[in-house]
């Protein structure tokens, strides 16, 4: 009897995706989009309004950051950890293997209002999750290659539970986010 990983690895981020993370994201409203938690917050920001040499995207909002990151990184607003997962997590690696639009940090149009953001969050999500789907035996075995760095001689599906840990990290972040977001009044 033969296992099949690439339903059981597919089905790993999708119950997340359906029963947890998904539904925690209905209704975000614009302010808790664009919430600071603390003062100097990394976000998805007017483009007029970006730090110096800290604005990454094409469009009328880029998202901040710097490489190498500072010590310690800033916090990161709902914004910034939704335009990472669109964009780092599942819009590039999708372009990369599984002939997905163009998707990098630099040129990706960032969105400016959190019904924007979410539209995003889908179109990457089920482009990702579409292409796992077919990789099959085969895909998963293949080498990531030179598009992703340190996981380039790995098999695609190392990357793959990269992908699941990464879009379940910081999908609980931004759940975290709104808890603190919604209990302001109360401190």
């Amino acid at each position: 009897m033969g296992i099949e990983w690439n339903q059981h690895l597919v089905d790993q981020l999708d119950w997340h995706w359906q029963h947890h993370l998904r539904p925690r994201l209905d209704g975000l409203t614009d302010d808790e989009y664009r919430w600071e938690p603390v003062p100097g917050c990394w976000s998805v920001r007017p483009r007029t309004e970006v730090r110096p040499n800290s604005g990454h995207g094409s469009g009328d909002y880029r998202i901040e950051f710097a490489w190498p990151e500072p010590s310690p990184p800033p916090v990161t607003t709902i914004a910034w950890r939704l335009g990472h997962i669109i964009v780092g997590v599942f819009g590039a690696r999708s372009a990369s293997h599984f002939d997905g639009p163009p998707c990098d940090y630099d040129t990706f149009p960032y969105a400016g209002t959190a019904g924007q953001a979410l539209h995003q969050l889908d179109e990457a999500y089920a482009t990702w999750t579409k292409g796992v789907r077919g990789l099959g035996e085969e895909g998963l075995a293949r080498p990531c290659g030179p598009a992703e760095g340190a996981y380039a001689r790995h098999p695609l599906a190392a990357l793959v539970l990269h992908i699941n840990r990464e879009a379940i990290h910081h999908g609980a972040e931004i759940a975290l986010l709104r808890d603190l977001y919604s209990r302001q009044a109360e401190s």
